[in-house]
């Protein structure tokens, strides 16, 4: 412990209230191991109920096993609860197609969201700097994102159950490395921090020193920019909810007044009056456009965004491919945006009612299912629904951050476009809990233990 001469380690606890009970992700490095230290010194004072939470990934062998070890004594010593998860990221890499950076964080938030939902915490605290949040934002503008993008890490995350909270956002990583060797605590070091081919560490370690050359404020500056972006966006988004109701129209005009809108499932599409859009500044026009695309799945990029501003300035008559499922249509008074999957592929498959418990053949999609539920009560239980995918969907997979947009997971499942049209799904108490040809997890499943059991038929 510090004594009264030592300086403290500054960290925000806006978040915090007593009673809370805090999960401390901590890994072994000095980050994390100071984040830890402080929390324990506080949490008399801030009234926290601490539980320490080690993700071992399964990639560095004897050296991981260490840090563990050392974590677990650290814990001891302080007389905090240790929490271990074991996962294979190498496996999770290779199965979901991500890099391992990528897998590794999709498979801790994954475990600490689990948590969460299931009520074990209220809130996860972890480590992030603000030498992660500049290393973030230059990542971010490397790879051409929007203003939103440039928020980086944020403070406060909500999710499921609690929050996913960043006490040392606003400390240097050279402040803890001092603080922890001012008072006497040592910690491990992380072999791949220093290897050159994740793309970060060539940042943290080459890119950011270039950039202190010309400016030495360049970290806190990064960070200040992510402040900036942040709190841009959430203004923008209060200004999308106040200019979109008025702004799009779904489907297309039919002669007589009024709207048609097609019911198919892989059909959507959306439309702008452009003569509403052009009275507007050019920064709204973009996120006007941005959203409306949103609304069918799409995500635009710069020049598709620029694509469709032009498109308004020209006469009607204009269609523009945006995606192999997106395009953009310019009439006299509108431009619209359609997506449609699989066009010229079979019609739309039926939905079928499956009994929780039960079982149930669905000959259009070549499967039987068979579903149980391990120790609840069956008398009110509702059925599933299985069915093809719709707009909105959303999906979350096992070991991943948060649910996911059914494109993106056709996407991570490298489903050819043609097939996608018809690609099952089980929907049960509003929440997909069964897609085919990937793992998925739900609240409602996994509180009622609902097992699925599925046979492709011939």
């Amino acid at each position: 412990m510090p004594s009264s001469k030592q300086s403290s380690l500054p960290i925000v606890t806006d978040a915090f209230h007593p009673g809370m009970r805090l999960g401390v992700a901590v890994s072994g490095g000095a980050d994390s191991v100071a984040l830890l230290r402080r929390l324990a010194e506080m949490r008399l004072e801030l009234g926290l109920v601490l539980t320490v939470l080690h993700v071992h990934h399964g990639i560095r062998g004897a050296e991981a096993e260490a840090d563990a070890v050392f974590v677990e004594q650290m814990s001891r010593q302080l007389e905090i609860r240790f929490m271990r998860h074991d996962v294979n990221t190498i496996a999770h890499a290779e199965a979901e197609q991500e890099t391992i950076e990528e897998a590794a964080r999709n498979l801790r938030y994954a475990w600490f969201e689990g948590l969460l939902a299931r009520g074990e915490l209220e809130a996860v605290a972890t480590a992030h700097t603000l030498d992660d949040q500049a290393e973030t934002v230059l990542l971010k503008l490397l790879r051409g994102a929007w203003t939103e993008g440039l928020a980086g890490i944020f403070p406060n995350v909500e999710r499921k159950g609690g929050l996913i909270l960043r006490p040392l956002l606003r400390t240097h990583r050279f402040e803890i490395e001092a603080w922890l060797k001012q008072i006497g605590q040592s910690w491990r070091e992380d072999s791949t921090n220093t290897d050159h081919a994740y793309t970060r560490n060539r940042v943290r370690h080459h890119l950011l020193p270039i950039l202190a050359e010309y400016n030495p404020q360049i970290v806190a500056h990064l960070g200040h920019m992510a402040s900036i972006a942040r709190d841009e966006d959430a203004y923008w988004q209060k200004e999308l909810e106040r200019l979109l109701p008025s702004l799009l129209l779904p489907g297309k005009a039919v002669r007589g007044g009024g709207r048609a809108n097609s019911t198919h499932p892989d059909q959507a599409s959306f439309a702008i009056e452009v003569e509403r859009l052009r009275i507007l500044p050019l920064a709204s026009r973009r996120r006007v456009l941005r959203a409306a695309a949103e609304q069918i799945g799409c995500s635009l990029n710069f020049d598709q965004t620029d694509l469709l501003l032009a498109m308004c300035e020209n006469r009607a008559g204009r269609r523009e491919t945006l995606t192999a499922q997106v395009h953009a249509e310019r009439t006299p008074r509108e431009l619209r945006l359609v997506r449609k999957e699989g066009e010229g592929s079979a019609k739309q498959l039926p939905a079928y009612e499956v009994p929780i418990p039960g079982e149930v053949v669905a000959e259009a999609f070549r499967l039987r299912l068979i579903t149980d539920l391990s120790g609840n009560s069956v008398a009110s239980t509702p059925p599933a629904i299985l069915r093809v995918h719709k707009p909105g969907d959303r999906v979350q997979l096992r070991y991943s951050a948060g649910p996911k947009r059914i494109k993106e997971v056709f996407e991570r499942m490298k489903v050819p476009v043609d097939q996608r049209q018809n690609w099952p799904v089980l929907e049960w108490q509003g929440e997909i809990v069964w897609i085919r040809g990937t793992e998925v997890e739900s609240h409602a499943g996994g509180t009622a233990g609902l097992r699925i059991e599925v046979e492709e038929l011939p």
